[in-house]
């Protein structure tokens, strides 16, 4: 019993979840070096689990006040290696056009930058609702994208191709967003 507890108190431990979710992208680059229905549909599977565990440990620490200071410095960098891990690993397999992808990561450094130079100037950027659809557009784009095969019938990589447009138009609006509402502070 008291095993069970300990590992229920680690899985629901928000910086766990977040090393978890750094974890999973060698898996997934794994998984993609070898591009065929099953390793895919895999890393299509850990991708999903570890995109979980993004709402899952602000959740957790939200919840049980464990907010720390690590895991507002972990967790965006645990996003950005999983996301930018899985668009390098497709655009090398030709699924994804290499400018969208540009663009994505492009953009995330861009905005971590200023999030290090608000923060640098006693302010903090929290996530917008932009921002916030910009990562549901995206992961609604990486899975079928990932799975890229059809099964059963449909065409995976088309449903992802056409939320990919959707993550591209939101990653830059998002971007653009947090430059302008800020600027201020750039420019000071």
């Amino acid at each position: 019993m008291q095993f069970r507890n300990s590992i229920t108190k680690l899985l629901s431990h928000p910086n766990s979840l977040t090393l978890y979710r750094i974890i999973a992208c060698p898996i997934i680059v794994i998984l993609l070096l070898y591009p065929n229905p099953l390793c895919s549909f895999l890393a299509a599977m850990f991708f999903s689990a570890a995109a979980i565990t993004d709402y899952l440990d602000g959740f957790f620490a939200r919840r049980h006040g464990l907010v720390s200071t690590l895991g507002k410095i972990l967790d965006p960098l645990a996003d950005k290696l999983l996301v930018s891990s899985a668009f390098i690993m497709m655009t090398s397999l030709g699924w994804v056009p290499a400018w969208v992808v540009c663009i994505i990561i492009g953009r995330e450094l861009a905005v971590t930058g200023l999030r290090v130079i608000i923060s640098d100037k006693g302010q903090e950027i929290g996530a917008s609702w932009l921002g916030k659809y910009k990562t549901g557009f995206q992961i609604a784009a990486i899975i079928p994208l990932m799975i890229h095969y059809s099964h059963i019938g449909i065409d995976f990589n088309l449903i992802g191709r056409f939320f990919m447009w959707g993550a591209l138009i939101f990653t830059l609006w998002s971007g653009i967003d947090y430059f302008v509402r800020f600027r201020r502070l750039l420019l000071s």
